[in-house]
């Protein structure tokens, strides 16, 4: 993992909002970006929002929806943040400089990691920040951890995947049966 710049410590949200994405209850969610990190905020707000309004995603027909919005109440936030910031943010989780996590409505992004990637996904840096967004919203929405089904099946995205692929090819978006459908 490439290290990330130091931080300030103070988070932004990022301006702009998007438009509904998905049909059910709709999630509201904002973007806040550290600074000092030498990471365009709106780079990473529009990675966030590509990915949760993507249909391989968490959103799912008649079950629910995402909207960005820069004020007001959310249901979550996704946070991208320098090693020590996340530290913080995720206590008492112990991240260790290194790992990512879903705390106190919050899924913040080690930004170590958003540059640097894992061993799993080796080469492919856009799919891993796809898995990082789904892994931990996908915690902030209720989901725990998972293990690798069998050796060569594609991992589900609640895999701990920064930590190793047990087996599993690399899967940045949920499984079907993750978000709740039969395959």
């Amino acid at each position: 993992m490439r290290s990330a710049r130091r931080g300030t410590g103070k988070l932004r949200a990022v301006p702009g909002t998007s438009r509904r994405s998905g049909s059910g209850p709709l999630q509201l969610y904002a973007v806040e970006v550290e600074g000092g990190l030498g990471i365009s905020p709106r780079r990473f707000a529009t990675v966030v929002e590509r990915t949760l309004a993507d249909r391989r995603g968490w959103r799912s027909p008649g079950v629910r929806a995402f909207r960005r919005v820069d004020e007001g109440a959310v249901a979550f936030r996704v946070t991208l943040a320098s090693p020590a910031t996340t530290d913080r943010l995720c206590a008492p989780l112990q991240t260790r400089r290194r790992y990512s996590c879903f705390h106190a409505g919050r899924a913040v992004l080690n930004a170590g990691r958003w540059t640097g990637g894992a061993t799993g996904y080796r080469g492919r840096l856009a799919e891993y920040r796809r898995y990082m967004v789904n892994h931990e919203v996908g915690h902030g929405l209720g989901h725990g951890h998972s293990s690798c089904p069998r050796r060569g099946a594609r991992a589900p995205v609640m895999l701990q995947q920064t930590k190793g692929l047990g087996g599993c090819r690399p899967g940045p978006w949920p499984l079907d049966l993750e978000r709740g459908g039969t395959g």
